[in-house]
């Protein structure tokens, strides 16, 4: 065989194996299983709800008891705390390097020291919170009037209140002008102008869905995500008509959800210690692509968009603190509308998750 007519087959061939072979590689690397990558335990007492994770700052922000608990999104090593600050949630906005916490009063905040600039009184009962990036404002929810106090994240004046037609609990910003709140009492999304602070529109769940807990968006292909209670279903919805997409199982108990457009999943973490992964393979076709064992009650997540990787939070009783014998923990699936938020409060280790590929 002349030596030319050789080597060009060889090329060839070999041409085809590369082919074969690293389309198999980068989805073998595509396709890898979530898993928990990192954790950390920290001592103390006090109730936990929500966690915020600050891609930019590099932080995480668990309020617990009577203080706002910071800590090194890489390492977990604890960095401070902001005191005096009952809350259950935190919000930063990152223009302006200033935190929020979801609290009455709420408490600002510089990101980089820590130190408290000034507390702002607001009515209502603080609950879930969100810096809204459009408006650069900060939205505090509540289940009783007000359903929402609007702060300006830039001075911290309160910019006014909206009444959302239920009591709300996560929320989602497109960047284009639309916030949608999922209303656990009523089964539904609000939507609302964050220009006008106005609800547009109510968007219902027909049934497929009840007490939502967490909500999803993903805002280039204007997909909405509610991961309900009962049943236990994440209802995908259009986001410009509230039309039903589909719906998908998860697990017992969810308190929190998002959706990263860099992978397009949608995530939802629930009670009964287990984070569901939805993947968005159209924005007309979702599947569940994997169900991930995280700890019990962790049913509070965010998501850390520079790695990728998604926060949980909760808290395991230790045996005795000081001789204190450390209360019984609420059950995992604690329902939308009765049971205490906030798990255990007595003495206990607060539990720091990272889950990621």
């Amino acid at each position: 065989m002349h030596h030319s007519f050789r080597s060009a087959i060889t090329t060839l061939v070999l041409g085809q194996i590369v082919s074969l072979v690293v389309p198999l590689a980068v989805r073998a690397a595509g396709d890898s299983p979530y898993k928990i990558t990192k954790t950390a335990q920290f001592p103390g007492t006090g109730g936990i709800d929500y966690v915020f994770a600050d891609p930019d700052g590099r932080r995480i922000y668990v309020p617990r008891g009577e203080e706002v608990l910071v800590f090194n999104l890489d390492t977990l090593s604890a960095v401070g705390s902001i005191p005096k600050t009952r809350a259950r949630g935190a919000t930063v906005d990152p223009k302006s390097s200033h935190g929020f916490s979801s609290s009455s009063p709420v408490a600002m905040w510089d990101t980089k020291t820590l130190a408290v600039i000034k507390t702002i009184d607001v009515q209502g009962r603080p609950d879930g919170i969100l810096f809204e990036p459009a408006t650069e404002r900060v939205y505090v929810f509540s289940h009783s009037a007000p359903n929402a106090t609007v702060i300006d994240a830039k001075d911290g004046t309160i910019v006014g209140t909206i009444d959302l037609g239920g009591a709300p609990e996560q929320a989602a910003s497109d960047g284009q002008g639309h916030l949608y709140v999922d209303l656990e009492d009523k089964d539904s999304i609000a939507v609302v102008d964050v220009n006008t602070m106005k609800v547009t529109a109510h968007y219902g769940l027909e049934g497929k869905g009840g007490g939502p807990g967490g909500l999803g968006l993903d805002a280039k292909n204007h997909v909405l995500f509610a991961f309900c209670h009962d049943p236990q279903t994440c209802v995908v919805l259009n986001a410009l008509d509230g039309k039903i997409l589909a719906t998908l199982p998860i697990g017992r108990g969810t308190d929190g959800g998002g959706f990263n457009p860099k992978t397009m999943e949608a995530f939802s973490s629930q009670g009964d210690g287990t984070l569901t992964i939805i993947k968005e393979t159209s924005p007309t076709t979702f599947e569940v692509e994997q169900t991930v064992a995280t700890k019990s009650r962790a049913k509070t997540c965010a998501l850390d968009s520079k790695t990728n990787q998604i926060v949980l939070i909760t808290t395991e009783p230790m045996a005795s603190v000081a001789g204190a014998t450390a209360p019984t923990p609420p059950p995992a699936d604690q329902g939308p509308k009765g049971g205490k938020k906030g798990g255990n409060a007595g003495p206990a280790l607060l539990d720091l998750l990272l889950v990621g590929r």
